[in-house]
């Protein structure tokens, strides 16, 4: 019975091993995000679990067995002697998760906020909490803003973009 399990690869050769497996006929999951990189040379599009594919495969199989031993695999990530698998509906999720990266969603709203705005932490440690947008990081969609404490401190909050929401005025 297939399943999908988690084949840890070598350092930036999981392109070279998702056509490997794909040429072989054998489905594998290898999700990707686009980026904006620091360096303009850099790639822009990466993984999105660098260092790991989904395969969808019988563990026991004999094609199993034969991925092991590509060039540029470490080995089928386990727990004690059997394979992690990896449910359906979470490689479902991953996949809506890395469509709406790769479409925008949420970077619109990056673009839009200006120093001074404020806005709402809506995710994460800081969830509920109200910030005021201070700058625009290098890398992928990182911010930094103002977090509004007790009597008017504010403390600077380095934190990833998506978690934010423009504060709507009243």
């Amino acid at each position: 019975m297939n399943n999908w399990i988690l084949l840890q690869t070598k350092l930036r050769k999981e392109d070279f091993l998702y056509y490997q497996i794909r040429a072989r006929e054998i489905e594998c999951f290898y999700p990707k995000i686009k980026v904006i990189p620091i360096n303009p040379r850099a790639r822009k599009i990466r993984p999105y679990f660098p260092g790991y594919l989904f395969v969808n495969i019988d563990p026991e199989s004999v094609n199993a067995a034969e991925l092991r031993w590509l060039p540029g695999v470490s080995g089928w990530v386990r727990f004690g002697e059997a394979p992690a698998s990896v449910p359906d509906s979470m490689i479902e999720g991953i996949r809506r998760h890395v469509d709406a990266l790769n479409n925008g969603e949420g970077v619109s709203t990056v673009k839009r906020m200006a120093p001074g705005q404020e806005v709402e932490i809506i995710e994460g440690p800081f969830a509920g909490y109200e910030a005021v947008f201070d700058a625009h990081l290098s890398g992928d969609a990182r911010v930094r803003v103002l977090l509004k404490l007790l009597k008017s401190q504010q403390m600077p909050v380095e934190m990833s973009a998506r978690l934010l929401r423009i504060k709507k005025q009243s």
